[in-house]
């Protein structure tokens, strides 16, 4: 009989996998930025969002605030590598206006970090605070980079076209979601659950794009 541990460890592997995936699926939409040498309307806000739940499941994730998380911190690792190259790429090919604006969020996202963690590591003395205190802030960041692709909707209806809604992106944060979810309910993580099982923004935001597209398709 399989044990819960490696069960956990597979599904984790699993969704690790998945996670790099999510993480890449902007791959295309950057090779288009790339192209043109510009970002047009692209929105900077989904990897934003995403650079910064990185960072601090990479913090949650370590042996001195969450023990035993390995597959946590790792994979947030890479995502936040990951981040860091696409954000370079939209700064480089951003309007002056737009690349401060870029800028000057990275920075805030950045002293916000060094704050949190020195003052966690400091004033928290025990991991089972320290996983509260982390936990419930990787909470609201998770839940932003789940909303972050939704702030583009707008736009798909003014013009009427999907061409810069991340679809991949959605459909890749919900697989992600589901398999987290699995992986906490094995070994029951209560801050990895709560951000994952309920993926009613994932969800909505791929029935958008499939509507919007039969939509626009039809020339209505």
């Amino acid at each position: 009989m399989v044990s819960a541990e490696l069960a956990r460890d597979v599904v984790g592997i699993t969704g690790n996998v998945i996670s790099l995936f999510l993480f890449m699926s902007p791959v295309p939409t950057f090779v288009q930025i790339w192209k043109k040498k510009s970002v047009e309307q692209f929105s900077a806000a989904p990897y934003l969002a995403t650079l910064i739940n990185c960072v601090v499941w990479v913090l949650y994730g370590l042996p001195i605030v969450h023990p035993h998380s390995t597959l946590v911190w790792t994979i947030n690792g890479a995502g936040t590598a990951i981040e860091i190259v696409y954000l370079l790429l939209f700064i480089i090919h951003s309007d002056s206006k737009k690349r401060l604006k870029v800028l000057l969020i990275v920075l805030a996202e950045v002293i916000f970090m060094a704050v949190l963690t020195i003052l966690v590591l400091t004033l928290v003395h025990t991991t089972k605070k320290r996983t509260v205190i982390v936990g419930i802030v990787a909470i609201v960041f998770n839940a932003m980079m789940y909303a972050a692709p939704l702030s583009i909707m707008k736009l798909v209806i003014t013009t009427k076209s999907v061409e810069y809604m991340p679809f991949f992106i959605s459909l890749a944060s919900l697989a992600n979601g589901v398999a987290w979810s699995a992986y906490a309910l094995i070994k029951f993580d209560p801050f990895i659950l709560v951000i994952h099982l309920p993926l009613s923004l994932a969800y909505t935001h791929v029935f958008v794009i499939a509507v919007a597209s039969v939509i626009f398709d039809m020339g209505l």
